[in-house]
């Protein structure tokens, strides 16, 4: 399941957005604006080349202490966030979505659509119904927008200092060429503020990043720990609660709770709505109503925002209200929460020696210890976790606060979602890779059951209640707390009670291995719960 389009969306002739043929791990109904459709320029914007210099200070360019920063090309190496130097070739699949680039290129496409929707309104009659030559021309500034064309954008807003406008400046010296939309330069824009194109950018921007990225990799650990559940469904475990022996559980039912929370939210966030306005300067459509009284305004706006998948917020002052980005990244800390907790129970069982880690050839584990396997994915995992919690954290927070009906706090604030965001699949990969590295250890755990006799208290002062037996609680305490608990001394506990053959015998068949309740029913099934909470097949 995805951020789906709106059912019955309006659209408005060609301003269909660009359409996908990109399956996700979990299809639910097709999107706009995937990359597998993004123009193979656009897409070469977000290459690795493309982005990063690969220039090589030479003996004259001081490097470190004191320099001019003239000196300096941008490159992994001089990068100051992780993500754009050591980690980029992990995330640099969310450039499309989430690079300055892509904010230029979705800006683009809404001011382009913008027009194109006036040119339908007939009210409007400075804007005439664009030939299909026109609007091939126009779909092709978007389609073959190019790394070039970005850095044109950054060019103009060096002059302007202003980053909106020089979309608006970009795409009138673009249409010069075309004698039809030359005419109608000044409508590109037309009575928008800036964040009317913004908001739009963003909420296009989340959308596609989610779909595109975050929701397969979500999908793969939850299809992981199913698979591991299931496979090691039968495997027994001690439990421990407060860090003590408790009654045992299997390994598989123990990751199928992990399955199940993570479907949980993982439902959550793609039944968030991603809205959008697109009512002028102060929500009021002010310009619009002196220009052209008789269009209403509201239903346009309602119009052109659904055409572009989104859903549509009526009630908004200049920007958007953020509530929506709130809820998003809240739901994003839960599932990273989650995995927070995974990552801790797997490095806790790896340092039990429940699980053993696939070495991997010239890997080192310490620079002074040859011997450790450290389970380092399953710790960086946790790292970058709690990075971007609190980045999402302060997103959440901060981003639907704004003074009267606007200040401008959250233009640099929303500039870090790729931060939070980038941490998180960062993680999520890592918790990947860990699991890939994970064998089972049934020897180790049937050594640790072998040990604690005393967790089937818990099963016979049962029995002994159903029968009447009195004070059946206490007499377990009195032989199994603080004691040396075997096999042995519960055998003669369960010889000597005052209950029906039948059921003394099936206490002496007990074992702590086999006292484990439903917990492999539970681990066979939960794929099916999944599917269930999900709403469709997990792949």
């Amino acid at each position: 399941m995805e951020f789906a389009a709106l059912s019955g969306a309006a659209q408005l002739g060609s301003f269909n957005p660009l359409r996908t043929n990109l399956q996700s791990p979990i299809q639910h109904n097709p999107l706009p604006f995937c990359y597998a459709s993004f123009p193979s320029s656009f897409r070469r914007v977000c290459s690795l080349k493309a982005i990063l210099s690969t220039h090589t200070p030479t003996s004259t360019n001081k490097m470190f202490g004191p320099h001019s920063d003239d000196d300096l090309e941008f490159s992994a190496l001089t990068a100051l966030s992780p993500l754009d130097g050591r980690y980029w070739g992990k995330v640099k699949e969310l450039s499309p979505y989430l690079s300055e680039s892509a904010l230029i290129y979705f800006r683009v496409l809404v001011e382009i659509k913008w027009l194109l929707q006036l040119s339908m309104i007939p009210e409007i009659v400075e804007v005439p119904s664009f030939s299909e030559s026109a609007k091939t021309f126009l779909q092709s500034l978007i389609d073959d927008f190019s790394l070039e064309d970005a850095l044109e954008v950054k060019n103009i807003e060096r002059v302007t200092n202003h980053d909106v406008k020089a979309v608006e400046y970009f795409l009138k010296q673009k249409c010069q060429s075309n004698a039809e939309v030359a005419k109608v330069l000044e409508f590109f824009h037309f009575a928008c503020t800036s964040e009317d194109i913004n908001n739009l950018a963003h909420g296009l921007m989340l959308k596609e990043t989610m779909n595109s990225v975050m929701f397969p990799v979500m999908d793969k650990i939850i299809k992981a720990l199913c698979d591991m559940a299931k496979d090691n469904a039968h495997v027994p475990m001690l439990s421990r609660t407060h860090g003590q022996p408790a009654s045992p559980t299997t390994l598989g039912k123990e990751l199928a709770i992990f399955a199940v929370r993570l479907s949980r939210e993982r439902k959550d966030l793609s039944h968030i709505e991603i809205l959008g306005k697109f009512a002028g300067a102060v929500g009021n459509y002010n310009a619009h109503v002196v220009a052209y009284p008789n269009v209403n305004w509201p239903q346009v706006a309602e119009q052109f925002v659904h055409s572009l998948g989104l859903s549509f917020n009526p009630y908004v002052a200049q920007i958007e209200t953020h509530d929506y980005m709130a809820k998003l990244f809240h739901s994003l800390i839960q599932f990273n929460n989650i995995l927070i907790d995974f990552d801790r129970d797997v490095w806790g069982y790896i340092s039990l020696s429940y699980f053993k880690q696939i070495t991997k050839a010239g890997e080192i584990g310490s620079s002074t210890m040859p011997h450790k396997v450290n389970p380092i994915d399953f710790e960086n995992s946790e790292g970058n976790l709690g990075v971007a919690n609190g980045v999402l954290s302060h997103l959440s927070m901060k981003l639907p606060i704004s003074r009267w009906q606007r200040d401008l706090t959250d233009s640099t604030v929303i500039r870090n979602m790729p931060v939070g965001i980038g941490h998180s699949l960062l993680a999520y990969k890592s918790t990947l890779q860990g699991i890939g590295k994970l064998q089972v250890n049934e020897a180790r755990l049937g050594e640790d059951l072998n040990q604690c006799w005393e967790v089937l208290a818990e099963p016979i002062q049962t029995v002994m209640r159903r029968y009447g037996v009195p004070e059946p609680y206490e007499k377990l305490k009195e032989l199994t707390r603080g004691k040396a608990v075997n096999k042995e001394s519960i055998r003669v506990f369960i010889e000597g009670l005052d209950i029906p053959e039948e059921a003394k015998t099936n206490l002496l068949k007990l074992t702590p291995d086999t006292y484990v309740g439903a917990a492999v029913e539970l681990a066979r099934t939960v794929e099916n719960v999944v599917n269930i909470v999900i709403g469709s097949n997990i792949q």
